[in-house]
């Protein structure tokens, strides 16, 4: 997606998200995260004024940007989109942020006291080389705070119906946990949010189809589409328990 295109997605959308997240709880980007989880996640994840924080895939940076401004942290975001980064650097003015373009994998360079990865796990088919660079990255004592869709793997049916879903490799939490294990990180918190979750994707359904032609008008009717089939998929996924989306905190327990 190039920068204008990104523009007018984010714009269309705007009002239909801000409606379905509530109050206060639209982090300016889409995620099925409210504002109060994203703090009580950097709340347990012990962001503070000195912490050093590295946000991989930020995207345009709602929730960091949410979490610098809260606690003042020192904040560093990497994500692979020019445009996200441009809107973020646009709308970081003012707080101690820093942003840059880059793949992820591999995770830059630096030592910091904690790393975010944020409704992006599932996009990584290879967890391992992802943890082990996160791993690398954190100081002794360190915190890694994720959220994870834990599910099995999509079949070929399921894969099928969901639209990019070359994006969409579940894991177990079991098998997560086991490889965090094996990189020296170790999981010290780890809460249920399936059930918020699908409430958040219920109400942006209900916002999306609500402004349903004037979203079409400015997007396409297929992009539309696409983004409603995703939607429905999450919650009849998350509703039946065929996918649960937990967020975890890790701590990193030894040099490696």
């Amino acid at each position: 997606m190039n920068q204008d295109d990104r523009d007018a997605f984010d714009d269309a959308l705007l009002c239909s998200r801000m409606t379905a997240h509530g109050p206060g709880e639209f982090v300016g980007q889409e995620n099925f995260m409210r504002a109060s989880e994203i703090l009580s996640l950097a709340a347990r994840a012990r962001i503070t004024s000195s912490s050093s924080v590295l946000d991989l895939c930020c995207g345009v940076a709602g929730p960091g940007r949410l979490i610098a401004r809260t606690t003042g942290c020192s904040y560093f975001g990497v994500d692979s989109s020019a445009a996200a980064i441009r809107i973020a650097r646009e709308r970081a003015r003012g707080l101690r942020c820093e942003f840059a373009v880059a793949d992820v994998p591999p995770v830059p360079d630096g030592a910091f006291d904690v790393v975010l990865l944020l409704e992006t796990m599932l996009a990584f088919r290879e967890k391992q080389p992802l943890l082990e660079g996160i791993a690398r990255m954190l100081r002794v004592g360190g915190r890694f705070a994720f959220t994870l869709e834990a599910g099995e793997p999509l079949t070929c049916a399921e894969r099928s119906r969901m639209p990019d879903a070359d994006t969409v490799w579940l894991t177990p939490l079991p098998t997560m946990l086991s490889c965090l294990d094996q990189v020296g990180l170790r999981a010290r918190w780890v809460a249920d949010h399936s059930e918020t979750h699908r409430a958040t994707v219920e109400a942006l359904l209900g916002a999306y189809t609500a402004d349903g032609d004037a979203i079409a008008a400015r997007v396409g009717r297929s992009a539309l589409d696409d983004l409603l089939g995703a939607h429905h998929l999450w919650r009849a996924w998350l509703l039946d328990g065929r996918v649960r989306k937990f967020a975890v905190v890790a701590e990193k327990t030894a040099s490696r």
